[in-house]
């Protein structure tokens, strides 16, 4: 019930190491910084990306390469659909990621899968890890240690820390992820905040109908399945894990404690 098969499909997210069938569904949060710490990060290119400072102008990476975005053409289509395009005269320069004038990167460890966008205004805090065809929207706030998979997408004014994107999970507009997954195809509404720390001090402990089970973890935001879904303006409380295609409705606030598949919360 509360193990990692119940929530996502593990061999589908890319993250195998942290995602192992048996384990308790909430054991990534708790791995995630000594995973992400063995990972390797290639080295930006300091006089394109600028460590801590607002890019000066458009850059693209392709095929390992940083060239300014001066003198290319780019069609800013949706990334996670494969329409961000950068052609270099008639040549299209195929898999290239944007991060476009304005953004900011800071800190040594940040990776950026190929035809991902970055846009402006976005900050990124190292260590990150950003999956293929994933747009970082205006005004997005990466914190650290953010694992984001494909075809994701971290929207406008979206704060997301020490939290987990399978493939395919969108984060559009003025969220908050603390401490939480969300599984793959999951999709925020609009302003979805996921709190992650008690009023009381104290472990985080999940509560189920058998009764509570403990966590190990003080902040624990929110774990959602695989295709589950919040209205505008939802809320989620500590420690709250929702399965499979469950709802969350506009203005709605989830109680802690396990939901299984299917739930619709009111």
């Amino acid at each position: 019930m509360l193990d990692i098969v119940s929530f996502f499909d593990p061999g589908s997210c890319g993250f195998n190491e942290l995602f192992k069938a048996a384990d308790p569904v909430w054991l990534p949060l708790r791995n995630l910084k000594p995973y992400m710490d063995d990972q390797a990060y290639p080295a930006l290119p300091c006089g394109l990306v600028p460590d801590g400072q607002p890019l000066p102008r458009t850059v693209v990476l392709v095929e390992g390469e940083a060239l300014p975005g001066d003198g290319l053409r780019i069609e800013y289509g949706d990334a996670t659909k494969g329409k961000l395009k950068v052609l270099q005269g008639d040549r299209e320069l195929p898999g290239a990621t944007v991060i476009m004038a304005g953004a900011l990167l800071a800190g040594d460890r940040i990776r950026l899968g190929r035809g991902v966008l970055v846009e402006a205004g976005a900050l990124i805090k190292s260590p990150a890890i950003i999956g293929d065809r994933t747009e970082v929207r205006q005004g997005a706030y990466l914190r650290g240690y953010t694992l984001v998979g494909a075809r994701c997408v971290v929207g406008h004014v979206t704060e997301v820390k020490h939290a987990i994107f399978l493939d395919d999970a969108k984060a559009g507009h003025f969220a908050y992820l603390g401490d939480s997954i969300l599984g793959a195809s999951v999709n925020l509404g609009a302003g979805t905040k996921m709190a992650n720390l008690r009023f009381v001090k104290g472990e985080v402990r999940i509560r189920t109908p058998e009764g509570k089970v403990d966590s190990g973890l003080t902040k624990l935001g929110a774990i959602l399945g695989d295709g589950v879904q919040t209205g505008c303006n939802s809320v989620t409380n500590p420690g709250t894990l929702l399965g499979r295609s469950s709802l969350v409705l506009p203005n709605a606030t989830a109680p802690s404690g396990y939901h299984p598949p299917h739930s619709v919360i009111r």
